[in-house]
């Protein structure tokens, strides 16, 4: 079951971010990775600019959980994330479908670069990576992160020919 998530979720959103996030442990920029990935008050802020969760349920457990924020004329997919144990099930993707189902307008989603595994998910739903300069142009309008995390993620959209608009 697909819903959203209220404050009564935080920790359980909390743990499932921090413990699939796990897997960019060596993979990212060494500079990048902290531990936790994610820290409450990260998540906190993160929630109070707008980003809503919805949940996958299994068993009355929130075992998945994807973010989506509207920005501007875009709605940015945030924290897509599925218990380590329980990825490969189609969890996330059910939890993709269904914001894509509920979003009218442009999608995008930043990922980092090195994150092949999660650029390859966005792609079968067919997304696809925008150019280089497209994609700083983008990161720096529609995020709010630094300079180098810019430098090594990637941003993908699932409108075909999405023009930028400064």
């Amino acid at each position: 079951m697909i819903r959203k998530c209220n404050e009564s979720d935080f920790e359980a959103i909390y743990s499932i971010i921090n413990d699939a996030a796990s897997a960019y442990n060596g993979v990212i920029p060494q500079d990048r990775w902290h531990e936790p990935y994610m820290s409450k008050e990260d998540l906190r802020t993160e929630i109070g600019n707008g980003v809503q969760f919805w949940g996958y349920e299994d068993e009355n457990e929130l075992v998945g959980v994807i973010g989506h924020q509207p920005v501007l004329a875009v709605t940015l997919i945030r924290h897509a994330y599925v218990k380590t144990a329980l990825q490969n099930y189609g969890i996330g993707s059910k939890l993709l479908t269904f914001l894509l189902n509920k979003t009218a307008g442009p999608i995008l989603i930043g990922t980092w670069a090195t994150a092949t595994w999660a650029i390859a998910f966005y792609q079968k739903h067919g997304f696809k990576l925008v150019t280089d300069q497209q994609k700083n142009i983008l990161l720096q309008k529609y995020w709010s992160i630094p300079m180098r995390q810019i430098e090594t993620s990637v941003v993908l959209s699932n409108a075909a020919g999405f023009q930028i608009i400064a």
